[in-house]
């Protein structure tokens, strides 16, 4: 055989390769790579659009973060005045005490004081009868004189 037949057999045959690659392997292959570009865009764009959420989301959550802060913080000086009040009755009621048992004390004191004082007037008003009796030499009678014997014990 010739060369320039064989070379001329193998153009044939490559373009007859080519036109069939190009009308039936590369329309195929071509789409395929289209879609396979269209779904890696799609996945671009879904994780572009995940990590916008995902910052709206962190954004969401500082700020419910700072609003439960604010009210814990809150419900702490709530909690703390409602300490202190309970303190101030407390302290009200305990002085209120303190002073109700000191009148108590100062009440029971004088009926004491006065007590005392009328046992006093009435041993001085017994002694000065045991006095005045050894003074007279006679026997005073309690029950005759008790009108006398009253009279001295209110000047004493």
């Amino acid at each position: 055989m010739n060369l320039n037949a064989t070379l001329f057999a193998q153009a044939i045959v490559f373009f007859i390769l080519a036109v069939v690659t190009m009308k039936y392997v590369w329309p195929p292959l071509m789409n395929a790579l289209d879609e396979r570009a269209k779904k890696i865009a799609d996945g671009l764009a879904a994780a572009e659009q995940g990590k916008n959420a995902k910052a709206v989301a962190e954004k969401e959550a500082q700020a419910e973060l700072a609003k439960a802060r604010d009210e814990g913080q809150k419900r702490i000086a709530d909690a703390e005045k409602r300490a202190s009040m309970s303190g101030d009755e407390i302290k009200a009621n305990a002085q209120a005490e303190a002073a109700r048992i000191i009148a108590q004390a100062k009440a029971d004191a004088e009926q004491q004081v006065v007590r005392a004082r009328e046992e006093l007037r009435a041993q001085v008003a017994a002694l000065a009868v045991k006095g005045a009796e050894q003074i007279l030499k006679r026997e005073v009678d309690q029950a005759a004189h008790a009108d006398l014997l009253k009279q001295l014990a209110t000047e004493l």
